[in-house]
C-alpha cells in the first residue's frame, strides 16, 4: 500500500518542508500506512513559466542548486509548476527558465505542463523531464479525461470538481498515473477558475517585468494598464486561497485522509496533491498532520516540528 504525496512549494516553503522530511526520517512511525513523499512542487520565482499561484521574490543560482541537490540526494523529485496558460512561442526562450531547466536536468525531476507550446517546446529541449498533465487545464468531461490518460504524461492531475465522481474514477484503467489534489481550497464548480489561472499568468508577467525594469518599485497588477483585461474584481476579491483545513475539509470536493486510505488506495489511486504554496507556515503544518501524520501522533508531532522551525529561526518564538 502506498500514499504517495506531493508537497506544495520548494522555494518559499523549502525549509519548512525540509525539516518535515527530516522529522519522517526520525520519526517514521508517526506517519501513516505507506505514507511516501513523491515530489516537492513549485517553482524558483520569478519565473515567468509558472501558474496556479502568483509567486514573489527572486532566486539566485546557488539556492537553486542546493536546493535541487538536497531533494535529489533524499531521492525526491522537484515538479516544476510551469503551467502559465498564456505562453506563447516568444516566452519559451526566457533565460531564467531556461536556467532552471538546466540546472535539474538529470533526469530525475520533472515538469507540470498546462501550455501545449510549452510541452512540446521542453519534450523537445529537455527529454529527461517527466511530464505531468496539469488540472489547471480544467479536463472535467470523462471522454476528455480518458483522451488525457491516454497521452504520454507520467502523471495526470484530475480536476479537484471530478473528486467524489466515483462513476468517472472507478472506469480508469491506470490509477496510479493519476494525481488526486485532495485539499483543494477553491470552490466546487467555480466558474471563474479558468479565468482565474490566465489572471495568475499575466500578474507572473507583470511581475517578471518590473522586476526587469524597476526592481524596488512597489508591485500593483491592477494597477498596470498593460494587463487591464485580466483585471476582475471578483477574482481579485476572492478568498477561497486564505481557507484553512478546518474550512475547505467542509468543501464537496475535499478528500479526508479516511477517504484516502478507506477509499481511494482499494479503488487504486496513490498520488495525492496537497494544495499551499501561498498558505501560512501553521496553516501548512496542520495540512501535513491532517493527512499523513496518525491521529495519536499529531499534537508531539507538532510540537516538535514547531521546536525545530523555531531553532532555524523560521517561526519566532523563545525555547
Amino acid at each position: 500500500m502506498k500514499a504517495r504525496f506531493h508537497l506544495p512549494d520548494f522555494s518559499k516553503n523549502f525549509e519548512v518542508n525540509r525539516v518535515f522530511i527530516e522529522f519522517k526520517e526520525v520519526f517514521p512511525d508517526c506517519f501513516r500506512e505507506g505514507v511516501e513523499i513523491a515530489s516537492v512542487y513549485g517553482v524558483f520565482p520569478p519565473a515567468i513559466w509558472n501558474g496556479g499561484r502568483f509567486q514573489y521574490g527572486v532566486c539566485s543560482p546557488d539556492f537553486m542548486k542546493a536546493v535541487i541537490k538536497y531533494l535529489n540526494d533524499k531521492n525526491i523529485p522537484l515538479r516544476f509548476t510551469f503551467t502559465n496558460p498564456l505562453i506563447e512561442k516568444k516566452h519559451l526562450h526566457d533565460e531564467y527558465c531556461n536556467l532552471i531547466m538546466k540546472l535539474a536536468d538529470n533526469g530525475m525531476n520533472e515538469v507540470i505542463v498546462a501550455s501545449p507550446v510549452l510541452e512540446d517546446y521542453i519534450r523537445t529541449n529537455y527529454p529527461n523531464y517527466k511530464i505531468t498533465s496539469s488540472t489547471c487545464k480544467r479536463i472535467t468531461e470523462p471522454e476528455k479525461l480518458t483522451e488525457e490518460l491516454e497521452k504520454d504524461y507520467h502523471i495526470v492531475v484530475i480536476d479537484y470538481d471530478l473528486n467524489h465522481d466515483f462513476d468517472t474514477l472507478e472506469k480508469i484503467k491506470d490509477k496510479k498515473k493519476c494525481e488526486l489534489l485532495v485539499n483543494a481550497c477553491c470552490n466546487p464548480g467555480c466558474k471563474l477558475r479558468t479565468e482565474h489561472y490566465r489572471s495568475i499568468g499575466a500578474e507572473q508577467f507583470a511581475y517578471a517585468e518590473q522586476l526587469d525594469k524597476a526592481p524596488n518599485s512597489t508591485f500593483d497588477f491592477t494597477k498596470m494598464k498593460k494587463y487591464a483585461e485580466f483585471h476582475n474584481e471578483a477574482i481579485f476579491n476572492c478568498q477561497c486561497m486564505n481557507r484553512s483545513i478546518f474550512e475547505s475539509r467542509h468543501l464537496k470536493n475535499h478528500i479526508s485522509p479516511e477517504e484516502i486510505w478507506e477509499k481511494y488506495i482499494p479503488m487504486g489511486f496513490e498520488q495525492f496533491k496537497i494544495e499551499g504554496r501561498t498558505v501560512d507556515v501553521f496553516n501548512l503544518i496542520e495540512h501535513y498532520m491532517y493527512y499523513m501524520i496518525k491521529p495519536e501522533c499529531r499534537d508531539e508531532s507538532r510540537l516538535r516540528i514547531y521546536i525545530q522551525l523555531a531553532k532555524r529561526g523560521i517561526i519566532k518564538t523563545k525555547f
